[in-house]
């Protein structure tokens, strides 16, 4: 419990520059019913920002005339989605004082709007360590930005960094089991998020973050993490980036709607003691319209400066920071080690330089 304590003062944040930077901790109590259990969500957002936000986000992801048109309908269907997100949609809704269907809209857009780049890598004594870009065009989205501890039991189970309104988790560590983080792929339309909720509804395929949610919660460890990652059906394609506790645990999982599309693994033992996912598939060319072929370049290049001998918390963080024009937070994390979990708002380039001990 001990061990506990020091994570939970990490995620509310301790003072100095970097922690400075640091989102708001909300804690979920998972043995609450599912309306009751964002009701600190409250403590933390201002109600007219989130609504502002969620105009702002809906609006670039539907059409006005469809928004209108579809809101009836969202809310005949909202009694259809898989418990207990409903519950928890319906409670964070009436909580904040937002329209149920604006809210039920908001998680599904989510779901294909990660723009991401993730690292996971293992230096020469067999540690994991896994970072994140989390980017999104609105920097509204910085001041929804949170770690979400969730209890079970009276115990913290596991915990993530999120945005408020959102009940999925795109970023998120089981300790001393394994980290996750999913990146979005596939093309981005304005079409996506009705698709999502008719495949979530109708076909009963998982939402992307909703899938890491139920594995940080119920997975034993790295191998039935990636397991339950790479074949549980799901309503839109992702990466999904895992890194466990021990010498070897780390692969990018490329997966279709059906089941995986292709898996990397860490090779250590062959150079491959990094993966560096963004948001195309790594065996092919970056698209024309969306070319970060630079950004994984830059990448690269730093954790091969770096190299295998010196990669650490710090060193990966700096890695990270190649690309934050449109980073929205930067989380660090290793699953052997919880209580190093960061998670830090982009609000400009960070020159830092902090030291591995």
């Amino acid at each position: 419990m001990m061990l506990w304590s020091s994570v939970l003062l990490v995620l509310l944040g301790p003072s100095g520059p970097l922690w400075a930077q640091r989102p708001p901790t909300v804690f979920v109590d998972l043995d609450l019913s599912p309306e009751q259990r964002w009701e600190h969500l409250q403590e933390a957002f201002n109600t007219d920002l989130m609504k502002k936000a969620a105009q702002i986000l809906i609006s670039s992801q539907v059409p006005n005339w469809l928004h209108k048109a579809t809101s009836p309908i969202v809310m005949s269907l909202e009694k259809h989605i898989p418990q207990p997100y409903a519950g928890e949609i319906r409670g964070i809704a009436s909580m904040m004082k937002m329209n149920l269907a604006d809210v039920v809209i908001l998680n599904f857009a989510y779901e294909f709007t990660a723009y991401c780049t993730s690292i996971v890598a293992q230096d020469e004594n067999g540690n994991i360590y896994h970072g994140r870009n989390f980017d999104f065009p609105h920097s509204i989205l910085r001041n929804l930005t949170m770690n979400v501890v969730f209890f079970k039991n009276g115990e913290p189970a596991y915990f993530g960094t999120s945005l408020a309104g959102y009940v999925g988790l795109w970023t998120g560590m089981s300790p001393y089991k394994f980290t996750v983080s999913g990146n979005q792929r596939g093309k981005t339309v304005w079409s996506n998020w009705w698709k999502n909720v008719v495949s979530a509804v109708f076909v009963h395929n998982f939402p992307v973050s909703w899938l890491v949610r139920v594995t940080l919660e119920e997975a034993k460890d790295f191998e039935d993490a990636v397991t339950r990652l790479s074949k549980t059906p799901l309503i839109t394609g992702v990466y999904y980036i895992v890194g466990g506790v021990r010498a070897g645990e780390g692969v990018v999982i490329t997966r279709d709607q059906k089941g995986p599309a292709d898996i990397w693994p860490l090779e250590p033992l062959n150079g491959g003691w990094y993966r560096v996912q963004t948001n195309f598939d790594h065996w092919l060319p970056p698209p024309k319209r969306v070319n970060r072929r630079l950004v994984v370049s830059q990448i690269r290049k730093k954790l091969d400066a770096v190299g295998q001998n010196r990669i650490c918390m710090d060193k990966l963080y700096q890695a990270s920071s190649e690309e934050v024009i449109t980073t929205i937070y930067t989380t660090i994390m290793s699953a052997a080690t919880p209580r190093e979990y960061t998670a830090v708002l982009r609000q400009k380039v960070l020159q830092l330089h902090l030291k591995c001990y």
